[in-house]
């Protein structure tokens, strides 16, 4: 197995969507193992730097942060320029934001990642990591999903994912471009904005006298983000993985509902919890059951999730506590 920390060394890294949840712990991880980190965000005129800011200071002293739009070609040719691994994280994540905006999806997410690969085949990285989700396997048809599953576009969100991964594909196969596809299932943490339902359940727990979510039975595999981040090293790390596509996720399944009453029981508050309709999805865009097959990450990255839901639930109810004052809990968060 790969001694990480060795391997990213000095090593230059490229990570895209730094400023996002995972993207920020993921150049985190890569600062404290002293890489030499390039952090991409995408450009705001507040000058905002996303999770990002959460760093300690001299973390945050020791990357590279550049900003700019994964859509244009140009921008992410210099910032992809003598790289030697690029994490390439940037995308729009937000399924219900994909019902109202489908085509800032197919952009970003379809036309960023091919921005991404083709300048690593130009320049000749030595790694691409391609960040999917489990999301593009919609409604589990078999009892565990493994890397062979269907992919169906359940939302445009999903649709415009599985564009990706296939021009990730499609790159590996035609042109021989070193990228490995992660297809991490839900990831919780630190961090999280109210976009997810966990971070929702536990602002609106602190804030709120009743919780307001969306389909209540549906069932998720939910990561831990630092377990998350270990898979995306390893996949930039372990040799001989190109071309491969490979979960991350625990193999475990809860509804919604479940992570709800556990949050509220380490809360040690009693709240009443309803659903709110306009939080559910359209029937059948709906993804009634996810849980993962991870034999394959065990595999080839000797990676398994290390943290504990229950642990994983205390730092994030932490994290949301100090900082109750940047989640919105009276509106719903497309």
């Amino acid at each position: 197995m790969t001694n990480l920390n060795q391997f990213y060394l000095r090593r230059k890294v490229l990570v895209t969507g730094a400023g996002g949840f995972i993207g920020s712990h993921l150049t985190e991880a890569l600062a404290r193992a002293n890489a030499d980190v390039t952090a991409m965000i995408r450009y705001s005129s507040s000058s905002a730097w996303g999770n990002l800011e959460y760093l300690p200071p001299d973390l945050k002293n020791s990357i590279k942060v550049v900003a700019g739009n994964i859509e244009d070609p140009e921008f992410v040719t210099q910032a992809v320029r003598d790289q030697a691994v690029v994490f390439h994280l940037a995308a729009l994540i937000a399924i219900p934001y994909s019902y109202v905006a489908p085509r800032s999806y197919v952009r970003t997410n379809i036309e960023g990642t091919l921005n991404v690969l083709e300048a690593a085949r130009r320049l000749g990285v030595a790694r691409v990591v391609h960040t999917s989700t489990s999301e593009v396997y919609g409604t589990a048809l078999t009892e565990t999903i493994d890397e062979s599953h269907p992919l169906q576009g359940q939302s445009p969100y999903s649709a415009s994912k599985i564009g990706a991964d296939k021009i990730a594909e499609s790159y590996f196969r035609s042109f021989s471009t070193p990228v490995v596809t992660v297809r991490p299932f839900n990831t919780f943490g630190p961090g999280q904005s109210a976009r997810a339902f966990i971070p929702t359940i536990i602002s609106q727990a602190a804030a709120r006298e009743v919780i307001e979510l969306g389909a209540l039975d549906t069932l998720r595999d939910m990561t831990f983000v630092g377990d998350t981040v270990a898979g995306f090293l390893a996949a930039g790390a372990t040799s001989g993985v190109e071309g491969e596509t490979i979960n991350l996720g625990t193999g475990r399944t809860f509804p919604i509902s479940h992570f709800a009453e556990r949050i509220l029981a380490l809360m040690n508050v009693n709240k009443r919890i309803v659903q709110d309709p306009k939080r559910v999805r359209p029937a059948a865009s709906e993804v009634l059951r996810l849980v993962s097959n991870n034999e394959k990450a065990q595999r080839l990255l000797g990676w398994t999730p290390q943290t504990s839901i229950d642990e994983g639930l205390k730092r994030t109810i932490s994290f949301v506590e100090a900082n109750i004052g940047s989640y919105r809990t009276d509106i719903y968060n497309i």
